[in-house]
């Protein structure tokens, strides 16, 4: 079997509560979808929750909701999935690509602060920040921005489900607007393919959950009849799966403790801060490690990623890198060009970087094979 750098865990609850809501008269649109709403609520400490399909479409609601439109510009890091960047373009909106710094791998507040400063005209309408790997950006900063500068904080909460700020789990929706969340297969927690938007306000929880099935309005009075205000489509999460991520959620604590060891025997073993760079342990922050990215000073061992990426392939191990920077994808370089010296942090990370292997299910024996892989590619002791 192939190592990866993440992997779903599936067990016999899992299982059975989900073979339980496939004998439910709804399965889809039915109480599973508001139960796994309000067990979302309670574990991150927050007032609204709506699930939705993916986590690509709740980024895309958020949009929808706060009328993105042609001439707004939206902050967005180089360093982070592409659907980040693509919703921006599906709302006609303009990305404005702010760097990475190279703490903690997310935006740079500062940076964002200074182009902040150079719009007069105040396009800068919102921010959508990734916390990275895990790692949940510099918030009590970007939070001073805001208020600062009247603009609308998005965390793109993909990768961090399960990361707290001073030991507060609910960190996300206390310092952003909105908050999107994905369920893949390889993060904290699965439902197979899901998402959920998080938001302190009640309107913004009323759209979006209006928004995610084609904009419509029920009549209370009449069950056949409905109205649509708005354009919406269908983002609806199944009864099936929010089964799923009822019973997954249960397991979170448990979920990130494994990956916080397994990190803690990584961070032991690249010790060699000539050939490598770990993740920084951040004053206050708690990882939950949905990646471990590796930076690698490929000089020093003497190799080509592309190369060392198919050697530990060969070993039946497979390697992944996050993010080829999005602003250098064919698309966005035609449409906005790339001038590489304003992103120096983020093409760092892309040279450098590579996400080994780090998920719950990850064994003990697979670990010290990666590791004596590991020592024989790069010429460890």
């Amino acid at each position: 079997m192939i190592i990866s750098y993440g992997r779903q865990n599936i067990d016999n609850s899992d299982i059975k509560f989900v073979a339980k809501s496939l004998k439910s008269k709804l399965i889809t649109q039915g109480p599973l979808v508001r139960k796994f709403e309000n067990s979302l609520k309670k574990k991150l400490k927050c007032k609204y929750a709506t699930v939705v399909n993916n986590g690509s479409s709740a980024l895309l609601l958020v949009g929808k909701i706060l009328n993105w439109k042609k001439g707004d510009l939206i902050a967005v890091p180089p360093i982070t999935f592409l659907s980040s960047v693509n919703v921006i373009e599906h709302c006609n909106a303009k990305p404005i690509f702010i760097d990475i710094n190279m703490n903690d791998y997310c935006m740079d507040p500062d940076k964002l602060e200074l182009e902040l400063k150079r719009d007069s005209k105040k396009k800068i309408k919102a921010a959508i920040i990734t916390d990275y790997g895990g790692q949940p950006a510099q918030w009590l900063k970007f939070y001073y921005l805001k208020r600062k500068y009247n603009i609308i904080l998005i965390n793109d909460n993909c990768h961090a489900l399960g990361s707290s700020i001073k030991n507060d789990v609910g960190y996300a929706s206390k310092y952003a607007d909105f908050v999107t969340l994905s369920f893949h297969p390889v993060k904290a927690i699965t439902t197979g393919e899901g998402g959920a938007i998080i938001t302190k306000k009640i309107n913004f929880d009323k759209k979006a959950k209006i928004l995610r099935s084609h904009g419509i309005i029920r009549d209370e009075k009449k069950y056949w009849s409905y109205k649509m205000e708005n354009l919406g489509f269908n983002f609806r999460l199944p009864d099936i799966n929010c089964a799923l991520g009822i019973s997954q959620l249960k397991k979170l604590n448990k979920f990130v403790l494994r990956r916080k060891k397994i990190a803690n025997i990584y961070n032991n073993f690249f010790f060699e801060k000539k050939k490598f760079q770990i993740p920084k342990k951040i004053e206050g922050n708690q990882n939950s490690y949905h990646l471990y990215p590796l930076l690698v000073n490929f000089k020093k061992i003497k190799k080509k990623k592309d190369k060392l990426i198919n050697e530990f392939l060969s070993y039946k191990i497979k390697l992944q890198v996050h993010y080829i920077p999005v602003n250098s994808q064919p698309y966005y370089k035609k449409k906005y060009g790339l001038n590489k010296t304003k992103f120096k942090n983020s093409f760092e990370l892309y040279r450098n970087q590579i996400s080994i292997p780090i998920y719950y299910g990850l064994s003990s024996s697979q670990i010290k094979y990666f590791l004596k892989i590991c020592r024989r590619l790069f010429k460890m002791k």
